[in-house]
């Protein structure tokens, strides 16, 4: 081979491939005690059921979750009025019947509304941590869809109160990025899937955030990934050439559970028990 066929080849091939391996590099130095994923299986909002008296993300679903054993991987948004409230959706809709968002209401106007068919309430995310006193670890999700992610400050400045053991992820990698700045010693995880498949046919941002090519700026301890697209290459380089804890969402049966044990490390479940 002459040398402008290996120029050729290295232009080609090997500068676009460190390029790559280089955008979906987790965070390889001054790594944080990722012992909380010792457990590996985390209840999904809770042990909930929306047909009864523990619906998702409620109190009582958080309570059968900790009485059992297992670890909780939760929702927080923060209300008009500053308080971090845990709640998944981002419409209060299906959970609660009624319109708005949970940035249209105080904390106090969201307690008019019941969750399911249940007489449970939104919860405060401060009563969930009074609660389980660091017996289970939690993983807590940010939900945000926004670049401006100020109110990171106001969760981060609750949960710096709090002894026990737990981690933040979100799939809006300006989360990740916050953190990295403000408050470096947590254990973040980058939340993802198909985005092309799973829903909408998104494209842009959306492509990046499938393939983990951010990264390189968001810095990532685990990865949490649809375990359904588990053969993604950027999620499994970073299992088992970066050695990262791999989180997969959601199981919701022991035969997935089975199918997928060998390719995760943390398992956040709902509907059965593993």
């Amino acid at each position: 081979m002459n040398s402008s066929k290996v120029k050729t080849f290295t232009k080609m091939v090997l500068v676009p491939g460190i390029l790559y391996f280089t955008a979906i590099m987790p965070r390889m130095i001054n790594r944080p005690d990722t012992s909380l994923f010792k457990k590996k299986y985390f209840a999904h909002r809770g042990l909930h059921d929306n047909a009864g008296e523990a619906p998702e993300n409620s109190m009582a679903a958080f309570s059968k979750a900790v009485e059992a054993g297992y670890g909780m991987e939760l929702d927080v948004h923060v209300t008009k009025d500053g308080i971090p409230v845990i709640f998944h959706d981002f419409k209060l809709e299906r959970i609660c019947g009624v319109e708005g968002i949970i940035e249209d209401y105080t904390y106090e106007e969201l307690q008019q509304f019941t969750l399911c068919s249940s007489e449970e309430k939104i919860p405060k995310l401060e009563e969930l941590l009074s609660m389980v006193r660091g017996r289970v670890p939690l993983i807590i999700e940010i939900k945000s869809e926004k670049a401006d992610v100020s109110e990171c400050a106001i969760i981060d400045r609750m949960l710096r109160g709090y002894e026990g053991e737990y981690c933040i992820e979100s799939f809006n990698p300006m989360v990740l990025l916050w953190f990295r700045i403000n408050h470096n010693n947590v254990v973040r995880g980058q939340l993802a899937s198909n985005f092309r498949i799973d829903g909408e046919n998104r494209s842009g941002l959306y492509f990046f955030l499938t393939h983990l090519m951010l990264n390189f700026v968001t810095k990532p301890d685990f990865i949490a990934y649809n375990h359904r697209f588990r053969e993604e290459p950027g999620r499994r380089i970073c299992k088992k050439l970066y050695r990262k804890p791999a989180a997969a969402w959601t199981v919701k049966n022991s035969l997935e559970l089975n199918e997928i044990k060998d390719e995760f490390d943390v398992f956040i479940f709902e509907g059965f028990e593993p």
